[in-house]
């Protein structure tokens, strides 16, 4: 059974449908994806899913004791808290559940054959195995260093940030491990190093995961299914964001395919309605009523084909890494610029040339000093040492605040403040409706207050009006946050046919990857690096050259004896170790007994008939992994106690 099953759901607001009778569900270790357009339905569907959104029909099945639970977008906490008690808050009952199962430990050493105790003991620690959390104090501690946490520890949290605080939140929950996560934008307001430590705590720790993302090498690396959410319905791809591309051009020729048929079926039914009076007998009623749906069909086929075309095409095309830089008009001259921010150092000795082709991505830590030096660029920060000359040229400029919208307007307003309805795009003179619907609005929304609009349409309306202005380079702070991928696919699309020079502080490695030709990259040293290297390639050679660096200094250096003597303190076999090398062996026999059975039931046809040879053959997989794991671990632990044994 599934641990979430949802039948034939329904879900409107007033008059607006948002799910039709769909059907999902979530099967034990699965990472599944929610894919679609910003207001598609994919927040809907994710509360369904956690069971704080009431249904308008269907049905929502659950598992017995079930623990989902949900990342906020808007975390709250218990007053007072500090950092550190916050991530911790959600793990009372793991470390009650510890604490019984090292009482139940010492019990059974006086008692070792008392049945009510040792299934207790097996509860718990299943339960305990389950949430990963022998080591809850060294996984706190790590999660807690990786989040970048570790300085706002005995912080209070309501001093934090919104994104910091989102960091806590996502720490506490990767800490209880629940049966189901949810997670909502889950990289938002994190690093790149953060992030790949995200999808290795997610991957290695066996997550079943329902999450919806915006950066597609995340999805890419950690989804196992793709769900996309479009016009009330659920469309499923196998993998991650790659392999959903891969299907869905797959799903539109088959489109374009049926589409081809019913063409000709439409041309047949045509040539009989218009042979006379037999196609207007009341008997053939039925019939042109068929005749009239496959008109219908035919004239909305082509569109919604155009449009997912469209969509795909916008996402495979790849940038033209132009190098030339001969006779390029100077922008930026920057002479040994050092930045500080109060008493903190965030760059020094830093000496480039930005021309008028360029295309940059500052990229690095949280905190490293990306939107600092954007605003030196921009002269809105003095520089603490060095200089930046700048040439004669006109900026465009987008930040997280969104600072050129005004929130007392309508969209009509913005884009037109000297009246009428035209707007110049590039020496292009369009009708504001015919330019916004290129970023996803629909035509009711040129009335509506920029106040109103949620926190990733008022994205798409400060991007949209960037476009609209006639500059010579770009310069964007996290220009991805709030954007679904396509609305992102635009904005990638706009920038990749832009004339000018583009700058862009991001963390999102795809589009950093598919937009950038030059990169600025901020070291721990307070320096930064220039590279034109793709930036997933930079971070997995960094990656590298880190791994050799530890395991030249471990080749190299001899261990502390304090280090040596926890591993001879370590070196004994626990409580736990003790009972499986007693309970393995009979386990192991009888799964042999049980796998043989199996086997020679496969070569009777009357057993495999009656069973069913495609659930036969499931068991079968299952009960030879459970044998491979089971003498694995038996193998690990002899080994232990023969190393014991030997000193």
């Amino acid at each position: 059974m599934a641990l979430i099953d949802l039948q034939k759901v329904s879900k409107h607001y007033s008059a607006q449908k948002i799910l039709t009778e769909v059907d999902f569900h979530v099967d034990e270790g699965e990472r599944i994806v929610i894919i679609g357009k910003n207001g598609s339905g994919k927040s809907t569907l994710m509360k369904i899913v956690n069971g704080t959104l009431d249904l308008d029909g269907g049905r929502r099945i659950t598992k017995n004791d079930l623990e989902v639970k949900m990342l906020d977008q808007r975390p709250e906490f218990e007053d007072g808290h500090t950092v550190r008690q916050a991530v911790e808050a959600g793990l009372k009952e793991l470390n009650r559940a510890k604490e019984r199962y090292n009482e139940l430990s010492l019990l059974l050493s006086e008692d070792f054959e008392n049945k009510i105790l040792l299934d207790e003991h097996e509860q718990l620690s299943r339960y305990i195995e389950h949430h990963k959390a022998w080591n809850l104090d060294d996984k706190i501690e790590r999660i807690i260093q990786h989040f970048d946490l570790k300085k706002y520890e005995e912080k209070p949290i309501a001093l934090l940030s919104g994104g910091e605080q989102r960091r806590v939140a996502l720490a506490s929950l990767l800490l209880q491990k629940p049966d189901i996560l949810l997670l909502d934008e889950p990289t938002n307001h994190l690093d790149v190093y953060m992030v790949e430590f995200l999808e290795e705590l997610l991957l290695k720790e066996k997550f079943t995961l329902v999450f919806i993302s915006h950066d597609r090498y995340f999805i890419d690396r950690i989804a196992t299914k793709s769900i996309e959410v479009d016009d009330c319905t659920l469309h499923e791809y196998s993998g991650g964001y790659s392999s959903y591309l891969t299907q869905k051009e797959e799903y539109l020729r088959t489109l374009q395919k049926q589409h081809d048929n019913l063409l000709g079926v439409l041309k047949r039914e045509n040539e009989w309605f218009a042979r006379g009076v037999r196609a207007r007998l009341k008997r053939n009623e039925g019939r042109k009523e068929r005749l009239m749906q496959l008109r219908d069909a035919a004239k909305t086929n082509p569109a919604k084909i155009r449009k997912m075309s469209v969509e795909l095409q916008r996402e495979a095309k790849h940038f033209n890494r132009d190098k030339s830089i001969n006779r390029q008009k100077m922008l930026f001259e920057v002479e040994d610029l050092a930045l500080t921010l109060g008493s903190k150092e965030l760059l020094h000795d830093f000496s480039t040339r930005i021309l008028q082709k360029d295309v940059i991505a500052i990229v690095g830590p949280n905190g490293s000093g990306k939107s600092t030096l954007l605003k030196a660029l921009l002269g809105r920060l003095d520089p603490t040492k060095g200089i930046i000359k700048r040439g004669e040229f006109k900026v465009g400029y987008f930040d997280q605040h969104r600072e050129m919208l005004d929130d007392d307007k309508n969209l009509i307003e913005t884009f037109c403040p000297h009246g009428g309805d035209r707007v110049n795009v590039r020496g292009s003179d369009l009708h504001v409706y015919g330019y916004l619907k290129n970023f996803l609005f629909p035509r009711e929304f040129l009335d509506k207050k920029i106040g109103v609009l949620s926190g990733g349409e008022k994205n798409r309306v400060a991007l949209a009006l960037l476009f609209t202005q006639d500059v010579d380079i770009l310069i964007l702070d996290e220009p991805t946050n709030d954007l679904d991928i396509p609305t992102i696919n635009i904005l990638e699309e706009q920038l990749t046919n832009f004339a000018g020079a583009v700058i862009i502080v991001s963390h999102d490695r795809y589009f950093v990857d598919k937009i950038a030709k030059k990169l600025f990259i901020f070291k721990a040293d307070k320096t930064i690096e220039e590279s034109h290297q793709l930036y997933s390639e930079y971070l997995e050679l960094e990656k590298e050259l880190q791994e050799l660096d530890s395991m030249e200094k471990e080749a190299t250096q001899e261990k502390p004896k304090e280090q040596k003597r926890e591993k001879e303190k370590k070196l004994k076999l626990t409580f736990k170790e003790k009972m499986a090398l007693e309970k393995l062996p009979e386990e192991i026999d009888a799964l042999e007994e049980e796998i043989e059975k199996m086997n020679i039931c496969l070569t009777n046809p009357a057993c495999y008939e009656e069973r069913g040879i495609t659930a036969l053959a499931g068991e079968l997989a299952s009960l030879e992994a459970e044998y491979e794991e089971k003498v694995e671990e038996l193998l690990t632990i002899q080994e232990k106690e023969e190393e014991i044994e030997n000193g």
